[in-house]
């Protein structure tokens, strides 16, 4: 069954109230989705495998640890999730970059696919999603299907903000992908929005409407 994990470090909950903020310009708010996903990134990769090596240092010989088994890939659902991309890569700067299209359909709040890339050996890696908002959960639930019909094994869902109702549709959907997120709020409105969320992400980042 899937695993929730809400990281509640104090000063993730700090930038995290600025982020709610409405006062909160497009500048801030891509700054503060940068360090709050940096900061979530130390949770998300803790139970990563380490291997001895030996090394030498200035003094003398030793053993250290170093990050083995599979390599690592960030994807991003677009547009939202390019937000926190830049963060995870400061703390794995080897990582490769997949991306998955999907936008809501306002009628029906249903996800649709119109873009997907991803590396070649996806399969091979572990995988991290990155999606600022777990709203209804059907563009997460679909982005994961969609990497595993292209392979992909290793699956972790990483959210700014989640609803109760989006995690269950994700836990239920996929029980073998873990979730990390910095918030559970209370629930949807009529428009489908995270209450009481941060509003439309994409916009908020990119200064659009």
């Amino acid at each position: 069954m899937s695993k929730v994990t809400l990281i509640d470090h104090p000063l993730i909950q700090h930038k995290l109230t600025l982020l709610r903020d409405k006062k909160t310009g497009a500048k801030d708010f891509r700054e503060l989705v940068n360090e709050i996903a940096m900061l979530m990134g130390y949770e998300v990769t803790r139970d990563f495998q380490l291997e001895n090596v030996e090394i030498e240092t200035p003094i003398c010989k030793a053993t250290g640890k170093m990050l083995t088994g599979k390599k690592v890939a960030i994807v991003p659902i677009l547009r939202a999730g390019l937000g926190m991309v830049d963060g995870m890569l400061k703390l794995i700067p080897a990582a490769k970059v997949g991306h998955i299209g999907l936008y809501r359909n306002e009628e029906t709040l249903k996800p649709v696919e119109y873009y997907c890339k991803l590396p070649q050996d996806i399969a091979e890696r572990e995988v991290i999603i990155t999606e600022p908002m777990l709203a209804t959960g059907g563009s997460s639930s679909d982005a994961i299907t969609l990497l595993k019909k292209r392979g992909a094994k290793n699956i972790r869902l990483m959210c700014l903000v989640c609803s109760k109702q989006g995690l269950e549709v994700v836990t239920n959907e996929h029980p073998d992908v873990d979730i990390y997120t910095a918030a559970i709020d209370e629930k949807l409105n009529e428009h489908g929005y995270i209450v009481p969320g941060l509003g439309d992400a994409g916009d908020r980042l990119f200064g659009t409407k």
